[in-house]
């Protein structure tokens, strides 16, 4: 039977007989179901010591944060596997290069040769040393120049002739010419013609006569002019090819081709005069005119200074016997030491 709650007859609401008397009820609790925990519990077992371990998270989860936290790894990886597909790719689109064979190389060298005419050593050699090569021209006073005012001879009006044509050849760009004495010797007045048809006065400056060496500097040069270069004769064994570059009887520049027949030769002028020594001998074309000329090895190297042939009759024309001076010598002679 349901109690109601008993008051007492005092209203003084400070004094405890106002308060409520109540039945004391035993609290309810409810106890969960078998198996059913919650997520409190869940919690209070997970951080009590010696409680179950947490629940691990989801795999999805764990792969972002190990991408997360290896990102550049990562991308470093993808980089050269990338590279490495590409490459691939490349080196299978490739097309096979096949080395040449023998055949294949014997085929081309016979292609070239039948249908390219390449220069032959005398030409490259006398296109070296061309621009190298001057004429030599001595002239003879003319008796009938006129006459200054004074009645006297003015050496600026003398009429100069012509009388003998010789060749020379640049050592030095500042206008120095080796060429022969014979040429030269006793001549008013000497003229010197480059390769680019510049003609110059020339004075000479140095003789040698023992080896019929003179030495002319040009008054007036070209602003482009090409000294030869000079080869030490050392090494040089007969039957070595040879050119010999001058302007016989005035015609030239002509060149000329043999070979060395010969060193160390000696030579002595028809009147006996002179006796030259240690000469080179070669078979290469000379005639009067070439006196002075370079003799030149098949690079364009000048090893020697045409100097004489050897004439057995009274024509004065080659023989097939030339000499030259050995540039050693002629080097000298220039004051030069080129070796």
């Amino acid at each position: 039977m349901k109690r109601n709650p008993v008051y007492s007859k005092s209203r003084r609401s400070g004094s405890p007989a106002e308060r409520p008397v109540t039945e004391a009820v035993a609290p309810t609790h409810v106890p969960p179901a078998p198996g059913a925990e919650s997520a409190g519990a869940r919690d209070r077992a997970a951080a009590a010591p010696g409680g179950e371990p947490p629940l691990k998270p989801p795999r999805r989860a764990r792969l972002r944060a190990m991408l997360a936290r290896h990102d550049r790894v990562l991308l470093v990886l993808c980089s050269v596997l990338v590279c490495a597909m590409l490459f691939a790719a490349y080196e299978a689109t490739r097309p096979e290069v096949r080395l040449p064979t023998q055949r294949d190389i014997d085929a081309a060298v016979k292609h070239t040769l039948v249908n390219n005419v390449f220069p032959s050593e005398e030409s490259r050699a006398y296109a070296r040393i061309r621009p190298s090569v001057v004429r030599v021209t001595q002239y003879d006073a003319d008796e009938k120049g006129e006459k200054g005012e004074k009645g006297e001879k003015d050496d600026k009006n003398v009429k100069h002739q012509p009388r003998g044509v010789g060749t020379g050849v640049v050592v030095v760009d500042k206008g120095i010419i080796l060429t022969n004495l014979h040429v030269v010797a006793g001549a008013p007045r000497i003229r010197v013609q480059f390769a680019n048809g510049l003609e110059s006065d020339a004075q000479v400056i140095n003789e040698q006569p023992e080896n019929d060496l003179a030495v002319l500097q040009a008054a007036n040069i070209p602003d482009d002019l090409v000294p030869a270069t000079l080869r030490s004769t050392q090494g040089l064994q007969p039957g070595d090819k040879v050119m010999a570059v001058g302007f016989p009887f005035n015609i030239g520049p002509s060149a000329s081709s043999g070979v060395i027949s010969g060193l160390h030769r000696n030579y002595m002028s028809q009147e006996g005069e002179r006796v030259l020594a240690n000469l080179i001998q070669f078979d290469a074309a000379a005639n009067p005119g070439n006196s002075g000329g370079p003799l030149v090895t098949m690079d364009g190297q000048v090893v020697g200074i045409v100097t004489a042939i050897l004439n057995p009759n009274e024509q004065s024309t080659f023989v097939g016997i030339g000499f030259a001076v050995p540039i050693e010598s002629a080097a000298a002679a220039a004051g030069e030491s080129p070796f």
